[in-house]
């Protein structure tokens, strides 16, 4: 089996539709792609639809939250989506995203780059508006190359010059909220040095402790001696080990399926869940 456990659709800062999404998913090889858009469930419903026959589509988010000053991005899969606390917090996550994100316009335009709101906001279309898309904003006007050179403290990274904080949920919160809908944390990309300061081991071992679940070793901000730094820390602390993509479509040079879960990893995730269960296939025919 091949999975993938982290990606994104335009219900957040990705550039395939849900649908698009779960067709590229069916076609790259992958049996299982999980949607973790940031702060929103609003592309289950279309992704389900459209789900082709042999995929199974497992339904998450991921979550923004801060520790000690630090931000760090909280995988949730299989929660009850209804869970009325739960949807509290991610609407108002959601709700501090576009007052966020003109601030960061008006910092980056005090910094003599001719940004304009009026294009951030078409990049963002329907999506979460959120980094990813002021990102292809400096891309398009050639202020930096790639969308990942934007993340960097010179422009958008955590703590960067054009760098604004939004609301953000507590981690230990965020497990207790996800736990109590019945769903699984990851904690995505915790070592992820080149997109700022990050979340000491200290702390992850505190949400170990707090019922965390997992952390994302294998990504494309994780070299290999990180990823083995992850792996001896998540078997000191009994924490599950999993690999994803973060797939956001042109956004990032990263492919579907390029790094992906074991399959008795995901075979736990999916039996500690209780809020929601993996929906398999049957929207549609899988591409040749």
């Amino acid at each position: 089996m091949r999975i993938d456990l982290h990606t994104h659709s335009t219900a957040s800062d990705g550039t395939d539709t849900p649908a698009e999404l779960v067709r590229n998913a069916a076609a790259a090889g992958l049996d299982v792609v999980a949607l973790t858009d940031h702060d929103t469930v609003r592309g289950h419903a279309e992704a389900i639809a459209a789900l082709p026959e042999g995929l199974t589509l497992v339904t998450g988010a991921e979550l923004s939250c801060r520790i000690d000053g630090v931000g760090l991005h909280m995988l949730a899969y299989l929660f009850d989506p209804d869970e009325p606390e739960l949807a509290r917090e991610r609407e108002l996550v959601r709700d501090d995203r576009v007052p966020r994100a003109r601030t960061m316009v008006g910092k980056l335009q005090a910094l003599g780059v001719p940004i304009e709101w009026e294009r951030v906001a078409r990049i963002a279309g329907d999506g979460s508006i959120g980094r990813p898309h002021i990102a292809t904003a400096l891309v398009e006007l050639g202020v930096v190359g790639t969308v990942s050179d934007a993340f960097t403290p010179d422009w958008l990274a955590n703590g960067g010059r054009a760098y604004a904080e939004k609301h953000e949920l507590d981690p230990f919160d965020a497990i207790r909220l996800v736990k109590a809908a019945g769903g699984i944390t990851v904690f995505a990309h915790p070592l992820a040095v080149k997109r700022g300061e990050v979340v000491p081991e200290s702390s992850i071992a505190r949400l170990a402790a707090a019922g965390l679940d997992g952390i994302e070793v294998d990504h494309m901000d994780h070299d290999g001696p990180t990823r083995a730094r992850l792996r001896g820390l998540a078997r000191e602390l009994g924490l599950l080990t999993t690999g994803s993509s973060d797939y956001h479509g042109s956004h990032k040079t990263v492919g579907l399926g390029a790094y992906t879960t074991d399959p008795e990893i995901y075979g736990e995730i999916t039996r500690r869940a209780t809020g929601a269960f993996p929906v398999p296939g049957a929207g549609g025919p899988r591409p040749a």
